[in-house]
């Protein structure tokens, strides 16, 4: 047994406590790079094949910036696995970097054009391009009815992120839900809103784990969509909706209305007195 007073017992507590702004803050970073990560995998699948998953690829890379990003906290001793393309480096390349650093001095980058001669237009085609990036940007507005505040009322029905996942097909993928559908409104559920889920019975306690909430009717427009309506794996008996409180749901439209502006992701709200 470890008592409290034990200095990693109390600070891991305090992490606990700070976990879900953490989450929070981080999933709002990654929101602000997805568009990157999305055009990477969708070009590596063009210039690949169908067979590459570009979902999966973005958790991967996802998960690797997370990895790497231990670094900034590594006491020397303990060393992130480096990866095999980064491993590949020669070492009179490392050395060259590292005395530019030194230096002060931009290290020159390689520009990996196309061929000369080779146009866009003869490969993928100018308007495709076009296109896909037009979807891109679509994908991730926050305007129309669906990001109207007012749209959330106190009988509002909403389900949980994972159940969600599992009505359309993806419980597999964790978060593959949101990836795949970025333009969803769905509110990271503060430790207030967990208790109360807790207690009502529509989840189980899940520490610092994040808990998302969505709209129902958000779900089962999507599961009426083209993309799932004929899907074997739907199963739509899994979202057990519920209406929350009322202050649960004024907290969301605050949440709605902030994001609608473009504004940064709040971190959880403190329980009231």
């Amino acid at each position: 047994t470890r008592s409290f007073t034990d200095p990693s017992v109390s600070m891991d507590l305090l992490r606990a406590v700070l976990q879900p702004s953490i989450n929070e803050e981080i999933q709002g970073i990654f929101n602000k790079y997805m568009k990157f990560f999305q055009t990477a995998a969708i070009n590596v699948r063009d210039n690949v094949g169908e067979e590459v998953d570009p979902e999966q690829l973005i958790q991967e890379t996802c998960r690797s910036c997370l990895e790497q990003a231990k670094l900034l906290f590594s006491d020397g001793k303990k060393v992130v696995p480096r990866l095999p393309h980064e491993q590949a480096v020669p070492k009179r390349a490392r050395q060259m970097d590292e005395e530019l650093s030194r230096r002060g001095s931009p290290i020159p980058k390689k520009r990996k054009g196309r061929p000369p001669g080779q146009s866009l237009s003869n490969d993928r085609g100018v308007s495709g391009m076009a296109t896909w990036k037009l979807k891109v940007s679509e994908s991730v507005k926050r305007d129309g009815p669906k990001w109207d505040p007012s749209r959330l009322t106190e009988t509002t029905t909403f389900v949980l992120g994972s159940r969600a996942n599992k009505a359309l097909g993806m419980g597999g993928t964790r978060g593959r839900l949101y990836i795949k559908h970025p333009h969803l409104f769905k509110y990271a559920a503060d430790p207030q809103d967990k208790h109360w889920l807790t207690e009502q019975q529509h989840m189980r306690a899940i520490g610092g784990k994040m808990a998302y909430l969505l709209i129902e009717e958000d779900i089962l427009d999507l599961a009426a969509s083209e993309d799932y309506r004929d899907s074997v794996d739907l199963r739509l008996d899994e979202l057990k909706p519920f209406i929350p409180p009322a202050w649960m749901t004024e907290k969301m439209q605050k949440h709605m209305e902030t994001l609608r502006r473009g504004g940064d992701v709040p971190p959880p709200e403190e329980p009231p007195e």
